[in-house]
């Protein structure tokens, strides 16, 4: 069966819009009409109890899992039904909350595979410049395999940015990781928006947020139930009933 035809909008440009999208399993509404739109640069921070549907917006977000309602814009393209290797072509980039690498491979090797199918020339050059931003230059003749957990994820995060994406939703990216990790990865955050990519974050660290994010978006129950600034989600009385069980 071929992919659904791809449509455009003249009135929506913004690098990532979700209208209205849907996700079910079985009798469970995971993600239940769900809209949001990022803009150039922005840093939006997705939080919510576990379970609430922010791993699962993602998957649809990036294709890995099909919409059962609502569409899904990239730069004004609608991607809605695209297969997940074409949206990310597209330019959306994903990490995962455990990375998946090519163990059997080298570090070097590992963010090269990730340039296979677009700038091959120049892609020698963008891994050592990517290994630097993310302090990774020392072990980049090394099997993914003999990293640390930490490393992994600087590792898959620099895979993403291989790919020269314009929108990259990295998923608990610093959880459980090294303090001195955790600063690389907020730096290359702030490095990398100011080129004018956009971040969609999930993150249990609150400090975290409150450091990098412009705006939060907080889920519960397969719904957005909150969004402002992080002092404006702090005391608002259904993120504390989401997350402490207060009646609002």
């Amino acid at each position: 069966m071929s992919s659904p035809a791809i449509k455009t909008s003249s009135t929506n440009k913004s690098p990532l819009v979700l209208e209205s999208v849907v996700k079910r399993f079985g009798g469970v509404t995971a993600v239940n009409g769900v809209s949001l739109e990022v803009a150039p640069g922005e840093v939006v921070g997705v939080i919510g109890p576990n379970g609430s549907g922010k791993s699962t917006l993602f998957s649809l977000a990036a294709g890995g899992q099909p919409t059962d309602g609502g569409r899904v814009w990239l730069d004004g393209v609608d991607v809605t039904g695209q297969p997940t290797w074409r949206i990310a072509r597209s330019g959306i980039g994903r990490t995962f909350q455990i990375p998946s690498l090519f163990d059997n491979m080298s570090v070097r090797e590992n963010l090269l595979a990730a340039a296979v199918e677009g700038d091959w020339k120049g892609a020698p050059g963008r891994a050592e410049e990517v290994a630097e931003m993310l302090q990774i230059t020392h072990v980049i003749n090394n099997l993914a395999s003999e990293l640390s957990g930490g490393q992994q994820k600087l590792l898959e995060f620099g895979r993403v940015c291989m790919r020269d994406p314009k929108v990259i939703l990295l998923d608990e990216v610093t959880a459980g990781v090294h303090p001195n990790i955790r600063i690389i990865i907020l730096d290359a955050i702030r490095r990398l928006r100011e080129t004018g990519i956009t971040f969609l974050i999930i993150e249990h660290d609150m400090e975290m947020v409150r450091e990098i994010c412009d705006r939060l978006i907080v889920m519960n129950m397969g719904e957005i139930v909150a969004e402002g600034t992080f002092d404006e989600i702090a005391s608002n009385v259904e993120v504390q009933s989401a997350y402490l069980g207060r009646q609002p």
